[in-house]
């Protein structure tokens, strides 16, 4: 099994290799004045905040055992506006956002909310899920590819073509999840998911066909209207 893993690790770890990250306690960033609309005070209020409300959430989840988040800026500023979920090397939660993440938030709502959906990744365990997803389709690949006579680079092929589409399966599905989690992580943060969830607005609508990475912007902002309102708020 472990011939399987290494070919679908690659795939969760290719957001932090695409370039050169330099790496910033959020607590720590400071910003250039002027170049930012939400000032650097608040986005180290925000990641304070989101972070220590997602490790009360977190606390209460019984099979997530790590729950020290860390939330760091990528200094580099040819980094597009970005954030994700990773691990560190001891299996606690990392959440990298770059400077043109932050650069295109207009308030600390959306920022509150792009940080709150990302823990929800790891509350939500999707990381081990995806990887879970993608070796038993690399499995089922495999004996697919062995049953037709494949051996060797063209078997490891089709290996990895089945932890990518094992990885795809539910990966808009997972989106859905951290955005409806995210909301209610940023509103008791004491932010307005409604108001966050605005940078929808301002993103590309992804297709809605399976390689697409993330559901469409609509789906989304539905599925924060309809957590919002269980949760009494309206705008």
């Amino acid at each position: 099994m472990y011939r399987l893993i290494c070919l679908f690790l690659p795939l969760f770890l290719a957001a932090c290799s695409a370039g050169e990250m330099r790496l910033q306690p959020a607590t720590q960033w400071s910003g250039t004045l002027g170049e930012y609309q939400v000032e650097a005070a608040a986005v180290r209020d925000v990641s304070r905040s989101i972070g220590k409300e997602a490790r009360a959430e977190c606390l209460k989840r019984a099979k997530v055992k790590n729950c020290d988040f860390t939330v760091l800026v990528d200094l580099n500023p040819q980094a597009e506006a970005n954030a994700f979920q990773t691990l560190d090397d001891r299996g606690q939660p990392v959440i990298i956002m770059t400077r043109s993440m932050i650069q295109s938030a207009q308030n600390p709502d959306e920022l509150a909310f792009v940080l709150g959906h990302e823990t929800a990744h790891h509350l939500l365990r999707h990381i081990p899920r995806q990887a879970e997803n993608a070796q038993e389709s690399a499995v089922i690949f495999n004996n697919l590819g062995e049953l037709f006579g494949e051996e060797g680079e063209d078997l490891e092929r089709t290996q990895k073509i089945g932890a990518e589409v094992g990885v795809q399966l539910n990966v808009k599905a997972f989106e859905l999840e951290a955005d409806q989690l995210g909301t209610i992580i940023t509103h008791n943060a004491g932010y307005n998911p409604l108001i966050g969830a605005k940078y929808f607005e301002r993103i590309p609508d992804p297709e809605d066909s399976f390689l697409a990475s993330h559901p469409p912007n609509a789906q989304r902002v539905q599925m924060v209207q309809n957590t919002a309102r269980k949760l009494g708020l309206t705008q």
